[in-house]
């Protein structure tokens, strides 16, 4: 149906042309050799995908060359080695932890990701949870020495954050405690095929699908963001390089923002994402925005079904989700 409605809003030119062609196609297949049939069959398709284009691409241009990925969802399953466990809470610390004074590891969660906390808490043996007061959020505070040196052996050599090295350092390594703890160390590796990004994500990163109407055209855009908000863009950099995308700078909030921007930093994120999964809240969000790049992918987002079911998709995503850019 879209494909006729498509072609009478066409000029009169355009389609009068087209019907001409396959009569004349028609008609000297009969007569002609395959070479003349194959010639003008060729024409007539050229024609035709002119005309198609036309009543498609304001739709989306992008979409015509995304890469396929696989419909079926990979099984979720969790880091159980040391080493995966280690870089997954590397991650979650770079983003959301906080080295004290106190002699405390202090990890935030959203209410919605109690289950991860729990998880976390239960992988090092150590911890208590508290609800934070007057905030949507709980916390998992970890004071215990022998707790404290488990996950410095577990991060060491994969936190990523020149700001938690500080606290480390500063922090809890100045304890007599922890004196002999003399070769903590950085992670400077460029390759992030481990849990880090996912740990990092579960932290500090949002999938948000954006639909942008164009007062030049008809039609709605559809775009798939992934985005992480930092107060320095070392660690966006670095994530850039790896997933492709941009960076960007908020003057009025003084903070970078890394976000996917294309269907092929998409893929890239979706690569990463089937392989080293979610552990909080945000892997629900980002099953619902792996359905709308299939749907894209399909181009089901060009019709008005698929188009509203990724409508529905962002409508239950993330509360902070953007409403339509006009």
């Amino acid at each position: 149906m879209w494909l006729c409605a498509g072609i009478t809003s066409l000029s009169f030119k355009y389609s009068h042309c087209f019907k001409v062609i396959v009569i004349k196609l028609k008609q000297r297949s009969q007569s002609a050799g395959n070479f003349i049939n194959n010639s003008l069959f060729f024409l007539s398709e050229t024609l035709y995908n002119k005309i198609t284009s036309e009543t498609l691409r304001y739709k989306s241009t992008e979409s015509e060359h995304i890469h396929k990925i696989s419909i079926h969802v990979p099984k979720h399953l969790k880091p159980r080695h040391d080493i995966d466990f280690g870089h997954y809470l590397a991650g979650l610390i770079d983003g959301d932890g906080h080295f004290s004074k106190a002699l405390q590891l202090v990890l935030v969660f959203n209410e919605l990701d109690a289950s991860l906390a729990y998880f976390i808490k239960s992988k090092l043996g150590y911890g208590n949870i508290y609800k934070v007061k007057n905030k949507k959020a709980i916390i998992l505070v970890v004071s215990n020495r022998s707790g404290l040196l488990k996950i410095l052996n577990l991060i060491n050599g994969k936190i990523r954050s020149k700001n938690k090295l500080n606290q480390i350092n500063n922090n809890i390594l100045v304890n007599d405690y922890f004196k002999s703890f003399t070769d903590f160390s950085i992670n400077y590796d460029i390759n992030l095929n481990n849990y880090w990004l996912s740990g990092f994500s579960d932290a500090d990163a949002s999938f948000q699908i954006k639909l942008i109407n164009r007062n030049n055209k008809r039609g709605t855009e559809v775009r798939l963001n992934f985005q992480i908000d930092q107060k320095k863009d070392y660690l966006l950099i670095l994530i850039k390089n790896f997933l492709g995308g941009n960076i960007g700078y908020r003057k009025s909030q003084d903070n970078y923002y890394y976000g996917s921007t294309s269907f092929g930093s998409a893929k890239k994120v979706i690569n990463y994402f089937d392989r080293f999964h979610l552990l909080s809240s945000k892997h629900v969000n980002y099953l619902k925005w792996r359905k709308a790049y299939i749907i894209i992918q399909n181009k089901d987002h060009l019709t008005d079904l698929g188009l509203n079911k990724i409508i529905k998709l962002k409508k239950t995503m993330n509360r902070n989700n953007s409403d339509t850019i006009d």
